[in-house]
C-alpha cells in the first residue's frame, strides 16, 4: 500500500489528466473549425496520450491495492481567439502537469516511495518531450504562420503524427 499523501496525489493525477484530455479535444475542435486538419490531428492524439497516462496512473494504483476515488472531470475553460492562443495555452498546460508530476515525486521521495519514483520517472521524461513539443510549435507559429503556404506546409508536418501507446510496463 501506498503512502496516503503519495495515494492522493496520484489520484489527482488521473483526474488531471483527464482533464488534459478534455482540453486537447477543445484544441482539436477549435483547428478542426479552421479547417486544419494537422493541428486538429496533432491535438487528438494529444488527448488520447493523456487518456493513456491517467490509465497508466489507474492501472499502477491498482497493482499497488490502493483505492482509486475518480472525481468530475471540469470542463475545459480556456477561450481561444487565434491559433497561437491554443498553442500557449497548451504549454501552459504541460509546465502545469510537469509541476504537479513533480509534487508527486517530491511526496514520494520524502517517505522513500522508491517504486513510485522509479514508475513516475517514465512520466518526468514524457513531459519534458511534451514541454519541448509545445515550444517548438509556438516557434515554428511564429515563424510560418502568417504566412499561408507555410501554414499549409506546418499543417501537413503535423497531420503526418501518428499515435503509438506508451510502452511502460506497470508493478
Amino acid at each position: 500500500m501506498l503512502n496516503k499523501n503519495v495515494s492522493d496525489l496520484l489520484n489527482e493525477q488521473i483526474n488531471k489528466e483527464l482533464y488534459s484530455a478534455y482540453l486537447y479535444l477543445e484544441m482539436n475542435n477549435y483547428f478542426d473549425k479552421r479547417g486544419l486538419d494537422g493541428f486538429a490531428n496533432w491535438y487528438m492524439i494529444q488527448a488520447q496520450e493523456e487518456r493513456d497516462h491517467a490509465m497508466l496512473i489507474y492501472k499502477y494504483m491498482q497493482n499497488n491495492d490502493c483505492p482509486i476515488v475518480l472525481g468530475a472531470i471540469a470542463k475545459p475553460d480556456k477561450v481561444f481567439n487565434s491559433d497561437m492562443d491554443v498553442l500557449r495555452a497548451g504549454l501552459e498546460h504541460e509546465e502545469y502537469v510537469t509541476a504537479s508530476i513533480h509534487t508527486i515525486y517530491d511526496a514520494a521521495y520524502n517517505v522513500k516511495d522508491f517504486r513510485t519514483m522509479q514508475f513516475l520517472d517514465w512520466f518526468v521524461k514524457e513531459q519534458g518531450e511534451e514541454e519541448t513539443n509545445a515550444r517548438d510549435m509556438i516557434t515554428k507559429m511564429e515563424l510560418f504562420g502568417s504566412d499561408a503556404r507555410s501554414l499549409y506546409m506546418l499543417n501537413q508536418e503535423l497531420a503526418a503524427r501518428t499515435y503509438s501507446s506508451p510502452s511502460l510496463t506497470l508493478d
